[in-house]
């Protein structure tokens, strides 16, 4: 009798199997250890259950040490974790568990919340459960039977869980020795192949589904491995990330602080305004040449919005504006702008516009508002009201590729002068909803995957990769990934191609030929957010920041009274010298004072004295390291001068040298 199934191998290998074999059934007969080794696996790149039936296709075996695998362990992680919160607290409801990234959380309905005492119980109730090495089985229930046997439980989430599932749907119950759960799946083979590395992290309040007009849950949030070294590394790199929190940071060096009358937006003091203008100096610098930079309107009537397409996108996340007054005019409706996109066009369209004018940019350092959800809200990181350093470039279809080219060589400058050499550029695809004809859309993707295997080809050390679906409503995008001191990543800059909104405001330029046509549109951001980007360099450097971006430069500490006149000296040639500089002159101890500034982050502490002041010396101390180095003055102000000149001043200042020469 032939064979109904056809299975393709990763070495290109065909081979044939009865219908209704499983993943373990190819397992085992390829060898025993590898079906002892395989946890899931994959036919057309779609992770399944490894009792599932096979079909024609592709086929992959998952075994534990597979990129894939990870997924699978930390949602078995989260299951088992719901087991052991219901063996240790009868009647507890289980509601919601998904992955997330980095880890897993599960959702309970309890009584009393849960504290950070109660997670090293759960954790000894899992590895318990982990230890029985019970078997994942799954079955398929009727809509009517998962509903009765969730509310004889009492699992009333659950009950409401199944009635969301769409009609049609399989309902699937997988079990864990007598313990089940509704999930989509798929999970390993039993729970002992979740191994012990795995790790509870925290616990949080959460509304039910997300909803404030819900019941609020008890949360708990966990991690876990393939292995104890990767949960020791991930714990470490949590511990350093902890403590370089930059909320605590800007606390220490007075740079901002958040309170609840305003929600979601900064109060910037002195020193953390003064980082803020530095960064928005050096971009101005940056764009200076290439870009006019341009100011739209804060608040914008909602007809505009409506044309964008955000305000049938994005209006939920928009602060809405209405005035009633005698005049009728202040009854219309109008928004805050949550960006500058449509303020820009209509700057490009006043007047008319030649194709020789064009590449037209236009650069805003504007401040725009979203409505974030309090619960969201995470210092400089995640605000309702924000700066980005935004740009648009109107161009023709032929200039659209170069001036993506041109965009990516700014932004990995830019990250390059604030340190960050680990960049990962991923383009972002259409998705299922959005606006624009998908001929527009394949020339869009068309011209930005050309663009990527350029950037490719220039650049050995550039990570890309592909995001599907990813990609804004009205057009695809680039992703600028950066990678931080301890390995975290943060998306930062973004350059998006649009057709669009062009179409939809009927932007024009003359072409050559004297007829009306469209320009393309580009938006491109590098830092993204000024504020997130200020919350990045913080813990990126700890503190520490490079001299040429720290708000306070200089201290300059007198050990006695008698170099006080001295200091004066020092302090105003390091300020004739173009630096940020204070003064102590306090009658304390001179370990007291380094101590002092060096919980605020002063990166260079001048310390001087008697001798220092009868030999016009001054002994330097930077922050974080225990030695003095006793340099001559004005070596001194020259040295401190440079190291504190914007590297893109430096370059221009030696470009320029070279060229006299």
């Amino acid at each position: 009798m032939s064979q109904a199934i056809s299975l393709t191998f990763p070495d290109g290998s065909v081979r044939g199997y009865d219908a209704g074999a499983t993943g373990r059934d190819v397992a085992e007969s390829i060898s025993k250890s590898l079906a002892k080794k395989a946890v899931a696996v994959a036919i057309d790149g779609t992770v399944r259950d490894l009792s599932d039936p096979v079909t024609t296709g592709r086929i992959e075996i998952i075994t534990r040490n597979d990129d894939r695998a990870l997924e699978l362990i930390r949602h078995d992680a989260a299951h088992v974790m719901a087991e052991a919160v219901q063996e240790l607290w009868p009647g507890t409801q289980v509601t919601i568990g998904p992955v997330i990234e980095n880890g897993f959380y599960y959702d309970f309905a309890k009584n009393e919340p849960f504290t950070l005492d109660d997670l090293p119980k759960i954790e000894k109730k899992m590895k318990e459960i982990i230890a029985r090495n019970a078997a994942f089985t799954k079955q398929v229930w009727s809509r009517e039977k998962a509903k009765q046997v969730f509310a004889d439980k009492g699992e009333q989430y659950k009950v409401e869980l199944v009635d969301a599932i769409p009609e049609g749907q399989d309902l699937k119950i997988y079990y864990q020795g007598d313990w089940f759960d509704l999930c989509r799946g798929p999970h390993m083979a039993s729970t002992g192949q979740i191994g012990s590395a795995f790790k509870l992290l925290k616990v949080a309040g959460a509304y039910w589904r997300g909803d404030s007009n819900n019941p609020m849950l008890s949360r708990i949030y966990g991690t876990a491995f393939a292995e104890q070294s990767e949960l020791d590394n991930y714990l470490h790199m949590l511990a350093e990330a902890e403590k370089r929190d930059h909320r605590r940071l800007g606390r220490e060096m007075d740079l901002f602080h958040f309170q609840e009358e305003g929600p979601g937006v900064v109060f910037w003091h002195g020193k953390g305004w003064r980082v803020f203008q530095t960064l928005v100096a050096y971009m101005r610098r940056r764009l200076a040449g290439d870009y006019q930079e341009v100011n739209a309107p804060q608040v914008l009537d909602k007809s505009l919005w409506e044309t964008s397409g955000h305000w049938g996108w994005y209006r939920d996340n928009m602060f809405k504006v209405t005035v009633a007054g005698d005049d009728t005019d202040d009854d219309r409706v109008f928004a805050l702008k949550p960006m500058n996109c449509p303020g820009h066009i209509q700057i490009f369209k006043h007047g008319l516009k030649s194709y020789r004018e064009l590449p037209i940019r236009l650069a805003e350092f504007g401040n725009v508002h979203r409505y974030e959800p309090s619960g969201a809200l995470h210092g400089l990181m995640r605000v309702r009201g924000f700066t980005q350093d935004d740009a648009h470039i109107f161009c023709t279809d032929e200039q659209m590729a170069a001036e993506c080219l041109k965009i990516n060589d700014l932004i990995l400058s830019v990250y390059k002068d604030f340190g960050f050499d680990e960049v990962t550029i991923k383009l972002s695809t259409r998705p299922d909803k959005r606006v624009g004809s998908d001929e527009l859309w394949d020339r869009a993707e068309s011209v930005m995957m050309g663009v990527l295997e350029t950037i490719q080809q220039q650049s050995n050390n550039i990570k890309t990769g592909i995001l599907p679906g990813e990609g804004a409503f009205y057009g695809p995008k680039f992703e600028y990934t950066l990678k931080d001191a301890i390995g975290r990543e943060w998306q930062c800059g973004t350059t998006q191609v649009d057709f669009n909104l062009p179409e939809r405001f009927g932007a024009f330029y003359i072409d050559s030929n004297s007829e009306k046509t469209q320009p393309v549109m580009i938006h491109r951001a590098i830092c993204g957010s000024m504020e997130r980007f200020l919350g990045i360099l913080i813990e990126n450097f700890a503190g520490h920041m490079p001299l040429w971006v720290s708000p306070l430069q200089v201290v300059v500490a007198t050990i006695t009274s008698e170099a006080d006149a001295y200091g004066l000296e020092v302090a105003e040639a390091l300020r004739e010298a173009g630096l940020n500089v204070e003064t102590d002159f306090r009658n304390e101890k001179i370990n007291y004072k380094v101590r002092e500034h060096s919980v605020t982050k002063v990166p260079v502490i001048i310390v001087c004295g008697r001798k220092e002041a009868e030999e016009r010396t001054v002994n330097i101390r930077r922050l974080g390291s225990q030695d003095q180095v006793s340099v001559g003055l004005d070596a001194a102000v020259d040295s401190l001068a440079l190291e504190a000149t914007p590297p893109d001043i430096r370059r221009k200042a030696e470009a320029k040298k070279a060229k006299a020469a």
